[in-house]
């Protein structure tokens, strides 16, 4: 997996390419851990993301939970496969997507 991250003032973009699965979701977590001080807009852009896990949803809720207390998430451009992961735990209707 790959993760790109873009900081404009206090909105946060991370680009995400490849798998979020438990090899990669704790890169993905300390990335977080690293770069949420001072922001109030964390977008997620998973529009290269082809496959999401459990473990991947665990460390996109820590982002949302964090997030809640100092800003807004989004979660850009999930493909049908991603999305079906969102929908078939109840998480589609908790989170934000655009």
């Amino acid at each position: 997996m790959r993760i790109d991250q873009t900081l404009n003032g206090h909105q946060l973009t991370i680009a995400l390419t490849g798998r979020l699965d438990t090899v990669t979701a704790p890169d993905f977590e300390q990335a977080l851990t690293k770069s949420l001080d001072g922001v109030t807009a964390l977008i997620l852009d998973f529009s290269d993301l082809e496959y999401i896990s459990s473990a991947g949803l665990r460390t996109v809720l820590i982002a949302h939970k964090r997030m809640a207390g100092q800003g807004t998430m989004t979660i850009l451009g999930a493909n049908e496969l991603v999305m079906e992961v969102f929908e078939a735990t109840g998480l589609a209707d908790v989170l934000d997507f655009a």
